[in-house]
């Protein structure tokens, strides 16, 4: 009887093998470039790449490795089942992507479990294979393969518990332990028991005879630390976990020593074996930052927040580099036909193979290093473009070798003499051509990010401090200067008349800042992101200071002193209580007239959104920085959710949940805190930096009018530039009427009164913050706009308005002239309604609504007739100064 017959599961062409990991990538790169608009979108590149491709090439290659080693070939019924595996993997992975996202933590739940039970089974068969396989050679790397298996079933479950999301510490400790469990075992075990044999092999040189051992005594190294790391971040033990990331590190050092010789005696010289030496680099890059941000973070939030950054380099520079490389090799390896059928296909995996990897890793360092936002954003387009261009070299070169194989099995044409073999020619690819082309790429996107916000790069016209005319010393003083907790450390530096001050900035804080002093400029430079500011020969004292809106009046202010001159005073800042009125640039001229003739452009809808029949309702809230007229005629830039003079108004019932996503489209740090939801503000409603985005999900619980904001400090000025909004949360049984408005009453402060969208300045975050006398008081975000952009209603209509005091300093008392309110609702509470009040007395009315700072309600009206009725605040001088409008009611 026959034998059925056996093979190594790599070989051939598989579908289960292949078409998953294509999705993966393929998906992985969609979200990369649509990441600004999609929430989570870090995390899901990470985890289409480490859970998704990365996963599913281990599961198939240490299975295709174990049984060359243990020369226990899989039977057809050993390859079905190995199938099989491979689409519970899939399926479960598919489940934790789609279901972390959205939030429903019990598909979550069962995609881990799945996961999780795909490998452990892979785990059962390999240590059944080890156990009846023959002695051989090599075996250390199949136990590799058990540690691995083990790690991943282990870190699922960490997963799965992050993912029910804990509140901090726990929620760091898990994240950091469900990270080192997967990333140091399963991927790292994997990779360091594969390279003892596959890595001389890509080199095409001979393995080092002390590598196995090497190997062998690596592994309770590489096990130990990964148990002392992920015990020090269960244990809440900060330095313990970085200690075990030290002792991973010096197990690597000690697997790494089988590596040398081989590099040693035939360095890389195609794409595979570079771009896994790349990756190899990039593993202690990460580690090595994980390590260190462990072992200084004052709590686990701040674990939590950062560690976002190891893990990129981990996943785009270690994972994908590793994935990328090592498949160029094999793929073609296995497909079989001999050397030429290899050839054929590897020519294509090593196209442009060093502009590549140029462009790869130099990109991602672009993209890591505190560099302008859109170096940044120049940077990673490139690595992801050189990067994604893997998927079609990986097709052509196996369409290549395909070709080739078919080639060969055809034969020579009949009475064709056999054509000779070619010589076997592997060039490097490291060509000065391609060393050149991918350095250029590199320097054209610096300067294209430059270009675009030279501003950010600290690149402004003219340098010099120089207040008076002197005769230089040519002494230079050079001074680092941080920027932490809203100060300048130090905040003062002693200079000769004549020296020349050179600051080296470097931001320590957690939110955007910059430099100024006199013109010089660092330009706006993100969280660890570091600056030079050249001031120039200094001839006077003076004060530099932080020209993010606020932020000099909260105290970023550095003192530059001549010792032979005043020191600088505070003149060039905003004291509370001071006469805005008496300085340049604040000079207040008379209100614009009640009926202008032109209105602005950006008029507010003041209609309440209708009613929808959702109960969950999805809304993404951009924040741009964008001139628009506050006044007729009168320009500011305001700091906006969605381009608007106010954000937009959400509608809903009570239990109603919102899940917004915030995408900061700015040029500094902002966020979102909604009053309508009761829940802990550290994580929904922390500040993100520009390009950054986050979820904010909330149950709306209590009916009423509620405030939206951003709340990064000094949130006066964010206010007050028109960062606010209306959520309204309609009561149970809340009667229908003819029609319903919002308004949300706010201050502005303007630096300029500017005629135009081009010379439009930012808030006066200090006439803001000192609660001085705004320039305008506005509804809906444009002083008097409803003046000729009217109201209506009918006579004999009930009319509701919604009315919410934004602030952020002045109390609000909403009134329409030659009407009575019967229904009024402030706060939560009806104090009439329909003429009855608390008491059930009947014929109660109400004048206007008062409010204070964050407050609001509605109120009902019936128009008795036709006309125009004029609705104000009737703090009169806020009238006076734009918080007025009209409803134009017709028979």
């Amino acid at each position: 009887m026959s034998q059925p017959t056996t093979r190594p599961t790599g070989r051939g062409r598989s579908k289960l093998r292949d078409y998953p990991l294509v999705g993966w990538l393929l998906a992985a790169i969609v979200i990369a470039l649509f990441h600004r608009w999609l929430p989570d979108a870090n995390w899901l590149m990470l985890h289409l790449v480490l859970l998704g491709a990365l996963t599913h090439s281990i599961l198939v290659w240490s299975f295709h490795f174990a049984q060359t080693l243990l020369r226990a070939p899989a039977s057809p019924r050993d390859a079905r089942l190995h199938n099989v595996r491979l689409g519970l993997l899939s399926t479960g992975a598919l489940a934790v992507v789609v279901g972390v996202p959205t939030g429903i933590w019990p598909l979550t739940l069962a995609g881990g479990t799945v996961v999780a039970t795909a490998v452990a089974w892979h785990g059962l068969v390999l240590f059944r294979m080890l156990r009846h396989a023959l002695p051989a050679r090599f075996t250390v790397s199949v136990r590799y393969y058990l540690w691995a298996a083990a790690s991943l079933v282990v870190g699922a479950g960490f997963g799965v518990t992050v993912a029910w999301e804990w509140p901090d510490p726990w929620h760091g400790r898990l994240l950091v332990a469900h990270a080192l469990t997967n990333v140091l075992g399963w991927v790292g075990l994997t990779l360091t028991g594969t390279l003892l044999t596959l890595w001389p092999t890509m080199l095409r040189t001979q393995l080092d005879p002390t590598a196995e051992r090497w190997t062998r005594q690596a592994l309770l190294v590489l096990g130990g630390a990964i148990a002392v790391a992920v015990g020090g971040a269960l244990a809440g033990l900060g330095w313990l976990a970085a200690v075990g990331v030290l002792g991973y590190l010096a197990g690597l050092a000690l697997w790494g020593r089988g590596l040398w010789r081989p590099v040693r005696t035939r360095p890389p010289r195609e794409f595979g074996p570079a771009s896994v030496a790349a990756g190899l680099v990039w593993l202690v890059i990460g580690l090595g930052w994980a390590g260190w941000l462990l072992a200084t973070a004052p709590d686990w939030q701040v674990v939590r927040e950062g560690f976002i950054w190891p893990a990129a380099a981990l996943g785009a520079g270690f994972g994908v580099q590793i994935l990328t490389g090592a498949l160029s090799y094999l793929l073609p390896s296995v497909l079989g036909g001999g050397p030429s059928v290899v050839r054929a296909g590897q020519v294509w995996f090593n196209k442009a193979g060093a502009f590549r990897l140029i462009a790869i890793n130099g990109g991602l360092v672009l993209w890591l290093l505190p560099t302008p936002s859109w170096v940044k954003v120049a940077g990673s387009l490139l690595a992801l473009a050189a990067g994604a261009s893997f998927l079609p070299l990986m097709l052509l070169g196996l369409r290549a070798s395909v070709a080739e194989r078919r080639k060969l099995a055809a034969g020579p044409a009949e009475g064709a003499p056999e054509q000779p073999r070619p010589p076997v020619e592997r060039p490097s690819i490291f060509t000065a051509g391609q060393l050149i082309a991918g350095l250029t790429a590199l320097a054209t996107v610096v300067v294209i990010g430059v270009g675009v916000d030279p501003a950010a790069a600290g690149v402004a016209p003219g340098n010099a401090a120089t207040t008076a005319a002197v005769m230089p010393t040519g002494r230079v003083v050079r001074v680092e200067v941080k920027a932490i907790g809203m100060r300048f450390v130090p905040a003062q530096v002693h200079v000769n008349r004549g020296d020349q001050l050179v600051v080296d900035l470097v931001n320590d804080d957690t939110t955007t800042h910059d430099l100024v002093i006199g013109s010089a400029t660092s330009g706006r430079i993100g969280p660890g992101a570091r600056a030079v500011v050249d001031a120039g020969v200094i001839g006077a004292s003076i004060q530099g200071y932080c020209s993010v809106v606020g932020h000099r009046q909260m105290g970023m202010v550095f003192d530059v002193i001549v010792d032979d001159a005043p020191a600088p005073g505070p003149s060039a800042s905003v004291s509370p209580g001071h006469d805005m009125s008496s300085m340049p640039g604040h000079e207040m001229s008379s209100m614009p007239s009640a009926s202008p003739t032109a209105p602005p452009a950006d008029i507010v809808d003041p209609v309440l959104p209708p009613l929808s029949t959702e109960r969950e309702h999805h809304v993404t809230l951009t924040v741009t920085e964008v001139p628009l007229e506050v006044a007729p005629g009168v320009w500011q830039r305001r700091w906006t959710y969605n381009g608007s003079p106010v954000g937009p108004t959400l509608h809903g019932r009570v239990g109603d949940t919102f899940v917004v996503t915030l995408v900061n489209d700015g040029t500094m740090g902002h966020s979102i805190d909604f009053h309508a939801g009761a829940l802990a503000p550290n994580r929904p409603m922390r500040t993100i930096e520009p390009g950054e985005s986050l979820t904010y999900t909330f149950t709306a619980t209590r009916a009423g009018i509620w405030m939206y904001h951003c709340s990064t400090m000094p949130m006066t000025a964010h206010i007050a530039a028109g960062m606010t909004g209306a959520v309204v949360i309609e009561p149970d049984g809340l009667p229908k009427v003819d029609r319903s408005y919002v308004l949300v009453q706010s201050e502005v402060y303007l630096q300029t009164r500017a005629a135009d969208a081009a010379s439009a300045t930012e808030v006066n975050g200090d006439a803001a913050a000192s609660a001085g006398v705004p320039d305008y008081v506005v509804f809906n975000g444009v002083a008097n706009g409803y003046d000729t952009a009217k109201l209506t209603a009918r006579v004999g209509e009930r009319v509701r308005f919604w009315v919410l005091d934004a602030g952020p300093n002045r109390a609000a008392s909403f009134h329409i002239v030659g009407a009575q309110f019967d229904t009024v609702f402030s706060e939560g509470a009806y104090l009439l309604k329909h003429g009855r009040d608390a008491f059930g007395d009947r014929d109660g009315g109400s004048q206007a609504l008062g409010l204070q700072v964050a407050q609001g309600g509605f109120v009902e009206t019936v128009f008795p007739e036709a006309g125009r009725y004029p609705f104000v605040s009737h703090v009169m001088a806020d009238a006076e100064r734009g918080a007025h409008g009209f409803v134009q009611v017709t028979p």
